[in-house]
């Protein structure tokens, strides 16, 4: 029998955040956006925190912003995640204002800085999940 503690945690999608999971898998950052103020908001929501409106937009983000901040994990709370160790997930800020949280991936941790510019792309996990994913974007 297969230890379902080596697959990992999985979300659970709500009727609130589907269309962000569903968009991810698509290929495309969908964060909410109220319909009455027009404030962006990220995690989904049911209810829009600056009017409390219930209307809501979900919009196509441009997938670039900076970093806020960042953490390095050097241990696996769950089995499943042993492998990737160490894993650094950095918090966004989007232009649009939200932030957002994604794993670092093709860029060094060591280059991470407060302020430097990233992109947000979309890691493939299999046929039900994609996660958002960050990478440093590189002078030219």
């Amino acid at each position: 029998m297969e230890n379902p503690m080596l697959k990992g945690p999985r979300p659970k999608p709500t009727r609130d955040t589907k269309p962000y999971w569903d968009g991810l898998q698509e290929g495309r950052l969908l964060i909410q956006q109220c319909a009455e103020c027009g404030t962006f908001r990220h995690y989904p929501r049911p209810v829009c925190p600056n009017c409390y409106s219930m209307e809501l937009k979900w919009r196509d983000m441009q997938g670039e912003g900076t970093v806020h901040t960042w953490t390095t994990c050097y241990h696996a709370f769950n089995p499943a995640f042993k492998k990737d160790l160490p894993t650094t997930y950095v918090t966004v800020d989007l232009p649009e204002g939200p932030r957002m949280v994604g794993r670092l991936c093709n860029s060094d941790p060591a280059d991470l800085a407060f302020g430097k510019p990233v992109k947000l792309g979309v890691e493939y996990v299999d046929d039900e999940l994609s996660l958002p994913i960050v990478e440093l974007i590189k002078p030219s």
